[in-house]
């Protein structure tokens, strides 16, 4: 069953939503949530062979009967194969689903309580934390020398553009608070240019995508699928990938009284998921027949997009904890947010992260 749901306007999500562009309250805001009654098509994952007495063995530490999952498409090889209902429903804990056209919705719904649990780039936790979300780091994605193929700073085919030194005056647009704020900040420094060099337009990437197939916005800072779609009709031209950025990458952010509450449920969060992508990175064509039907696209787009995904998960370490702070600063330098930020303030005791970390979980 799919309902949309209207966030509460709470105190915490007016300043929350002060940090992020005017325009963010739209359409592009609004999460869907998704009950688990929609079969996905069936995959030979890991995971199809837990029963119930290897649940059992977690069963400590667990408060909650619903898990609210935040998700965005990226996502949807998790919920479709359920394996987090097959761990957690003979526990007695039901899995509910939201989908999220971006990280700063998925945040806005986190700081409102209306999801437990999900995953976001480098930066939204950043922000969302900024206005006094109650938030923690859970488990972090792994990087690796590929990682960022498929986030791009673009340009119409005929543009005048040709590198990143170009866009001093010209308008860019992405959604503010997103990954792609870290990634267009960065690039722009690489290149000798400002942040107040450029002029900045925030539009979540679905928005923003019909728009530049029609040669509506100069540049665009776009991301799979749509770039692949972007790619097959010949209407777009790459001037810079993500690839090599300093960024500490992805995260599972939870809701902190959730995560301290449940560490049985986040230890059968991340050992399932860690077992997914295992088989996931493995297994692409597979991935990309599973994930294709239910985002609508076509075989050689799925594929695509599949070839430019990064797999694993990291653990929340001090050596993260670094990364992610360097991140905060640097957009307290530049004044987008408007206090310093102290990630350690959204972070787990060492004892908790054990807690719910699996060994299998790499540090780095």
């Amino acid at each position: 069953m799919t309902a949309t749901v209207k966030l509460q306007h709470t105190n915490i999500f007016h300043r929350f939503t002060r940090l992020l562009a005017p325009g963010l309250l739209t359409l592009a805001t609004s999460l869907t949530l998704v009950s688990c009654t929609t079969q996905g098509q069936k995959a030979q994952t890991p995971s199809a062979a837990t029963n119930v007495s290897d649940t059992n063995s977690n069963s400590s530490g667990i408060k909650a009967k619903v898990l609210r999952m935040g998700y965005q498409s990226a996502g949807d090889l998790v919920r479709s194969q359920k394996v987090l209902e097959k761990r957690l429903e003979p526990l007695g804990v039901k899995v509910e689903w939201a989908q999220f056209v971006q990280g700063p919705q998925l945040m806005e719904a986190m700081n409102v309580g209306k999801i437990d649990l999900g995953s976001v780039g480098e930066t939204p936790p950043i922000f969302a934390q900024a206005a006094g979300a109650q938030i923690v780091y859970v488990v972090g994605s792994r990087r690796t020398p590929t990682t960022g193929r498929a986030s791009v700073i673009a340009v119409p085919p005929n543009s005048p553009i040709k590198s990143v030194k170009d866009l001093k005056g010209q308008k860019i647009v992405f959604q503010k608070a997103s990954a792609s704020h870290y990634f267009v900040f960065r690039a722009l420094e690489d290149a000798g240019l400002k942040p107040s060099d450029i002029k900045i337009l925030s539009i979540p990437t679905v928005e923003a995508s019909s728009a530049f197939l029609e040669g509506k916005i100069p540049v665009w800072v776009a991301g799979d699928p749509y770039l692949a779609l972007a790619e097959k009709s010949n209407k777009i031209r790459v001037i810079k990938t993500a690839e090599g950025l300093d960024t500490p990458g992805g995260y599972y952010i939870g809701a902190r009284q959730f995560a301290v509450d449940n560490p049985g449920i986040l230890r059968i969060v991340i050992e399932e998921i860690d077992k997914l992508q295992r088989w996931a990175e493995a297994n692409p064509k597979e991935v990309a027949k599973i994930i294709g039907p239910i985002q609508k696209l076509p075989p050689d787009i799925m594929e695509k997009v599949v070839s430019r995904r990064s797999y694993g998960l990291r653990a929340i370490s001090p050596e993260l904890v670094k990364e992610q702070q360097r991140v905060a600063d640097y957009f307290y330098k530049y004044g987008v947010i408007p206090k310093q930020v102290n990630i350690q303030e959204a972070v787990l005791t060492p004892e908790q992260y054990a807690a719910i970390t699996p060994e299998s979980i790499s540090q780095k």
